[in-house]
């Protein structure tokens, strides 16, 4: 197992967690490792092999991560000792994530070995932007996340476990019913017809596959709020009964499905 390789497994909602990912292994890269990153919705975790260090970056939600951030997590490989670090991003604090997926992890057969949580601009139903602050808050996010890559390759990260609390939470917030609430969302998204052009970005850009065409965008409630939907439609034409929303970008749709052609 080479110990210069590093394959990033990311997930991000509307790029906060995807830069982070990318200036970690830019530091990586510098130092001379092999780095690839790797959209968790392209892999299947069963038939990963680990090669040398193993990363997961992705975003927090309802203070823990998306179901489908803790099943590609489960469903890992075993990690016959391989080292593994985590990088979350979020607008506030989590709670429910920490040690909770280092347990998970370990129990794969994985060696943690660092854990960091990072603030990003919120991309959760915005009523108002905040251009400048919120590009100051990229770039401080990407800094930190540099600073915690050097930390990695020095030995100085650690990937601690509070016990108790928040394994209690992460039962709570990671509960079949909280996830069945937050799918609720389906039922309060209205779609403007007449701004609609029936493009598919919406239903491209899903991750689990909620919006179909049938023929105007339709969701099949599963919705886990990654935001995708309301923050890259180019005719806004999707949005919450009675809200007024600003949509978040990070990156262009085209950095969160590299594999298909999306417009910037």
């Amino acid at each position: 197992m080479s110990a210069k390789i590093l394959d990033l497994y990311w997930f991000s909602g509307t790029g906060n967690t995807l830069l982070a990912a990318q200036a970690m292994a830019q530091v990586f890269q510098e130092e001379g490792w092999e780095v690839h990153l790797q959209p968790m919705t392209a892999c299947d975790p069963a038939r990963i092999a680990p090669r040398g260090w193993v990363g997961l970056a992705f975003p927090v939600a309802c203070q823990t991560t998306y179901p489908l951030v803790w099943q590609f997590c489960q469903e890992l490989a075993p990690g016959q000792g391989a080292p593994i670090f985590m990088v979350d991003t979020m607008a506030g604090y989590s709670g429910a994530i920490v040690g909770p997926l280092r347990e998970v992890v370990r129990g794969r057969g994985y060696t943690p070995i660092g854990a960091r949580e990072i603030i990003m601009p919120i991309n959760y139903y915005r009523r108002r932007i905040a251009e400048e602050r919120e590009q100051r808050q990229r770039e401080r996010g990407q800094e930190r996340a540099r600073a915690y890559a050097r930390d990695l390759l020095a030995g100085r990260a650690r990937w601690g476990h509070v016990p108790v609390l928040p394994d209690l939470l992460r039962a709570l917030v990671g509960s079949r019913w909280m996830w069945r609430w937050v799918a609720w969302t389906d039922s309060v998204l209205r779609l403007d017809r007449e701004r609609c052009t029936r493009c598919g970005l919406c239903a491209r850009l899903c991750p689990i596959g909620n919006l179909t065409l049938d023929p105007w965008p339709r969701y099949q409630g599963r919705c886990q709020q990654c935001m995708r939907c309301l923050s890259y439609c180019p005719e806004q034409a999707l949005a919450l009964w009675g809200l007024s929303l600003e949509p978040y970008r990070a990156v262009p749709a085209r950095a969160l499905q590299p594999r298909e052609e999306l417009p910037e």
